[in-house]
């Protein structure tokens, strides 16, 4: 990148999948708004192909849990020290950060210390633990854009800086996603039948999710399977993997399994009920009115410090924070065993009252996220950090 040049510059981290899908939106926004810019940063493929220059890849970053980021630690520590000297050489307009929380926290810092503004996407979840990261943060960020009104609240009774924008994913939420005649045409183009119920598999978007979630959704299948034969199994593929790198990754199997991989919210129409990870998986199974139950495992280490730290909140479903409800059965760790983790869903899949009413709760969703827009909202609340426009 040419320092001399007049384009206006931005370093993106965005190391999550949904992050990098709500910058690269962004990209395309300042693209039709005829902006110059030369991005820079933490991103994925799409986001590569956008014009973004990748100093890091999401897709080998978003990592969870102690022994996860210490065995990716020489990635990440070098990935850091490129960021930094590549913002002290270009002077970015502003740093654009997602989500990420310990790495962008520890970035924010440096990067205010050579004046560079700091702007942050989608908040740390410090309502729910370490809230006294509030100080760090008043200090750091510049600007804080959040997702949900409480949010605001919460920043604004702190003195931070903050825009609520509503979230990115009502924007991609097509009205023929929905429409029961298209979800049979799109069941049809994959083979599945209409007949029997189709149980959606969502293991995680990181290399860790997959580790320690896989193998149970996979034996939580055969149970079902054996319970009842009609019932068709299909693994929803995370942008963050090829087809290819999850298929390697199972073992020899004994029941039919459908491996599928394209525009999030188009496979999970696909589905009856999901067994989903936690995490933004739940709220698009949510927005696409999909009971579910959910369940997250993590190394023991890691499972012991969430308990003990992650008291604020009385859920760790992103939907059920949502709704303030345990719309989605929640089990952690231990309690996300093959045995109860078959149970719930068997719950759903027999028990069609409690089907619906769960599909009731969840249609209340869209109207708990603002309005469509968030992505052009965003970039709004950006133009005041543009040195040239």
């Amino acid at each position: 990148m040419d320092s001399s040049d007049t384009s206006s510059k931005i370093l993106i981290v965005a190391a999550e999948a949904s992050s990098s899908l709500y910058a690269k939106r962004l990209l395309e926004i300042w693209k039709a708004q005829g902006k110059s810019v030369q991005a820079f940063g933490i991103g994925s493929r799409d986001m590569e192909q956008a014009g973004f220059e990748i100093l890091g890849r999401s897709e080998e970053l978003a990592v969870v849990g102690i022994q996860e980021v210490i065995a990716h630690w020489g990635l990440i520590k070098s990935t850091f020290y490129s960021l930094l000297k590549k913002a002290e050489a270009e002077k970015p307009d502003f740093a654009l950060l997602l989500d990420y929380p310990d790495f962008n926290m520890r970035l924010a810092k440096k990067l205010k210390a050579l004046g560079i503004p700091v702007v942050y996407y989608i908040s740390p979840q410090i309502w729910a633990w370490r809230q006294g990261r509030i100080k760090k943060i008043k200090t750091l960020v510049d600007k804080m854009l959040v997702l949900f009104p409480f949010e605001k609240n919460f920043y604004e009774d702190h003195g931070v800086p903050c825009d609520f924008v509503g979230h990115p994913l009502l924007d991609e939420l097509r009205p023929e996603l929905l429409d029961p005649k298209e979800i049979q045409l799109r069941r049809l183009k994959y083979g599945l039948s209409n007949e029997g119920k189709i149980v959606g598999l969502m293991p995680g978007s990181r290399n860790s999710e997959l580790k320690h979630h896989l193998e149970t959704q996979l034996a939580v299948a055969k149970q079902l399977w054996e319970k009842d034969r009609s019932r068709q199994f299909v693994l929803f593929v995370a942008p963050t993997f090829s087809k290819e790198d999850v298929h390697e990754r199972l073992p020899r199997l004994d029941f039919p399994l459908q491996l599928i991989q394209g525009e999030p919210f188009e496979m999970i129409s696909l589905a009856d009920v999901v067994l989903t990870a936690s995490g933004t998986a739940t709220l698009m199974v949510g927005l696409m009115e999909k009971p579910m139950i959910i369940m997250y495992k993590m190394n023991p280490i890691t499972a012991m410090i969430a308990k003990t730290f992650v008291t604020a909140t009385k859920y760790f479903g992103m939907i059920n924070l949502i709704l303030d409800d345990e719309v989605g059965k929640e089990l952690f760790q231990e309690q996300a065993s093959v045995e109860n983790l078959t149970g719930e869903l068997e719950k759903l899949l027999n028990d069609e009252a409690l089907y619906l009413r769960k599909v009731e709760q969840l249609h209340g969703v869209r109207g708990a996220l603002g309005d469509l827009g968030a992505s052009r909202r965003v970039a709004e609340s950006l133009e005041p950090f543009w040195r040239i426009t």
